[in-house]
């Protein structure tokens, strides 16, 4: 058995997994500060990230609920209190709902997580589960990629104010408030894996907890990254001078249009068929994961993407902001 490593040995290890781990790598946030994303990507962006924003409560609660210690649940039970706020219009998710409003996303529109593309919400919910089912040492390095955070809020805030002067600079008061509160809560959480991980077998579980969370916030990104030509308003469909036939001779589907015609497989007949109706991206993804319910989420949205691309480069595809008729 491994001798445990001495606190500043141990901290250093947390702290060189999380640096090289962190999301602030990611190509997507990368692109972010640049300036390089449309409003839809932000849109889009905005949309998957606050599902992930209403999970952080949840899992602080879960936190709260494994610890014997009053002083412990007294200090962590402010993190609910932060997201949530005291009362109804306070805390992070209602300034996160400010900066949806402010990027185009309506409150009822990022609420009802109908722009939540399955693979993002699947990321999302593997969080919570990971807490449900962790250790308390575990769920709380998990959270160690606060300490990382107040640096990318910082970037993240400068990028906004210079490249996406659309957006209203109050909008960005999430990021402003968890510079200051992601420094607390991140020390906090420090200084706690530092006195309970006892031995070093539970040093390298709760490094293992804390790559997990880098794990789940790369795989939030990579679904965001990869969402088609949709954004978070948007509402698709067919352009009505396109019509599916069946082509006998080839025993397949096709969509035809003036200039020619499109082989469809079986998804993408799937894609053409709910498109005859307006639909959002994300809409068009629940439902094929409700008639492929053994296929990957990823491979759904792969093959969505390539189509709805395939079908705006043809001009077969037009875009709105109304409402959609799937399911209605």
């Amino acid at each position: 058995m491994k001798p445990r490593l001495p606190p500043a040995d141990f901290e250093a290890w947390l702290r060189r997994e999380g640096v090289w781990r962190y999301h602030d790598r990611h190509p997507f946030h990368v692109r972010m500060h640049a300036g390089e994303l449309s409003r839809g990507q932000l849109q889009r962006w905005v949309a998957n990230r606050y599902y992930y924003q209403t999970r952080i409560p949840i899992k602080d609660a879960l936190i709260v609920s494994k610890s014997e210690d009053p002083a412990f649940r007294r200090a962590w039970i402010r993190r609910i209190h932060d997201h949530d706020g005291d009362q109804p219009g306070e805390g992070g998710l209602e300034l996160w709902q400010r900066l949806g409003e402010a990027v185009g996303v309506s409150r009822a529109e990022l609420t009802s997580f109908r722009q939540v593309l399955p693979a993002a919400r699947t990321a999302c919910d593997a969080y919570v589960h990971f807490v449900s089912g962790a250790s308390l040492l575990e769920a709380v390095a998990a959270s160690l990629t606060e300490t990382f955070a107040p640096a990318l809020m910082e970037r993240r805030i400068s990028a906004w104010i210079q490249h996406y002067s659309w957006v209203p600079s109050e909008a960005l008061a999430y990021f402003r408030t968890r510079v200051t509160r992601a420094k607390q809560d991140g020390n906090e959480a420090l200084a706690f894996v530092l006195a309970n991980a006892a031995t070093f077998d539970a040093q390298e579980r709760a490094v293992a907890a804390l790559v997990r969370k880098t794990e789940i916030l790369w795989a939030l990104l990579d679904a965001v990254a990869a969402a088609g030509p949709s954004c978070a308003a948007s509402v698709v469909r067919l352009h009505p001078r396109s019509r599916l036939k069946f082509d006998r001779v080839r025993s397949t589907w096709m969509l035809m249009y003036p200039e020619g015609g499109m082989a469809l497989n079986r998804t993408a007949f799937e894609i053409a068929t709910l498109c005859q109706q307006p639909v959002t991206h994300s809409e068009l993804l629940t439902a094929l994961s409700a008639r492929y319910p053994t296929t990957q989420p990823s491979a759904l949205e792969r093959d969505t993407n390539e189509l709805l691309l395939a079908l705006e480069a043809g001009g077969l595809l037009e875009r709105s902001r109304g409402t959609t008729g799937l399911g209605s």
